[in-house]
């Protein structure tokens, strides 16, 4: 389908150097990212993911008629504080959360009543816990995170680099800590908040070749026949 036209920028700008970064990753990522739909049971998990990153970026009204959700089910965690307030020279904390997952993508295909998962690679998911995005954080006003993957590693990694709000970890904390083996939290990343970073979606930001992430879902399932996804019907950010 045909992509939106990029907004022209001045050249040698910085903007024309993302994009040619951009235009290096995805040119790695062409040939798993062009094979049809109907191999992907087939494909390797890191073939699967360059899959899902390439036509996010190159084939998106297509991919998003399938609506690709993205699911971390949470290995282990991570809470870790640190006090800035000789940095910051008044009362402050550094806190981070650290999520070890595993990544699954699910599609929604006609016919079929429910959707259709692919496993899709180990990785992490790299929260700070603060009033705002801090400012080293490559994300844009409203953005939440990016998802970024290292396709040359074996398993294939992705990440998952954010923010959350000292509100939502106080309601997902004892979610996570958990010790029920039957209970579990997963994180979830719906199709209508992953959007390319590129140069004509200006509200995301991140390395080249990532994905922005305009919200974050975390799911605390309680018994494991709970563990299906349940669609939201919410409208798409326009574009």
């Amino acid at each position: 389908m045909q992509l939106a036209e990029p907004i022209v920028s001045s050249p040698g700008g910085e903007s024309n150097l993302e994009e040619r970064r951009r235009d290096e990753v995805l040119q790695c990522l062409e040939p798993a990212g062009r094979r049809p739909v109907a191999e992907l049971a087939e494909m390797s998990d890191a073939d699967r993911c360059k899959w899902l990153f390439w036509n996010l970026h190159e084939n998106l009204e297509a991919i998003r008629q399938m609506e690709p959700a993205l699911q971390a089910r949470i290995n282990s965690m991570q809470y870790s504080v640190m006090d800035e307030t000789l940095l910051a020279d008044q009362a402050a904390l550094n806190k981070r959360l650290d999520l070890s997952c595993r990544w699954t993508m699910e599609l929604s295909f006609p016919g079929y009543p429910e959707e259709v998962t692919y496993p899709i690679g180990d990785g992490w998911i790299n929260l700070v816990i603060a009033s705002e995005a801090p400012a080293y954080l490559h994300v844009a006003a409203g953005q939440k995170a990016y998802l970024d993957a290292d396709h040359t590693t074996y398993p294939n990694q992705i990440y998952l680099e954010g923010w959350v709000s000292d509100h939502l970890w106080h309601d997902i904390r004892t979610h996570l800590a958990n010790p029920n083996p039957s209970c579990r939290t997963d994180v979830v990343l719906l199709d209508s908040t992953l959007f390319p970073v590129r140069r004509d979606f200006d509200f995301v930001a991140g390395p080249p070749g990532a994905i922005g992430v305009t919200n974050i879902e975390f799911r605390a399932f309680s018994h494991p026949t709970e563990r299906r996804m349940v669609r939201r019907a919410e409208p798409r950010r326009p574009r």
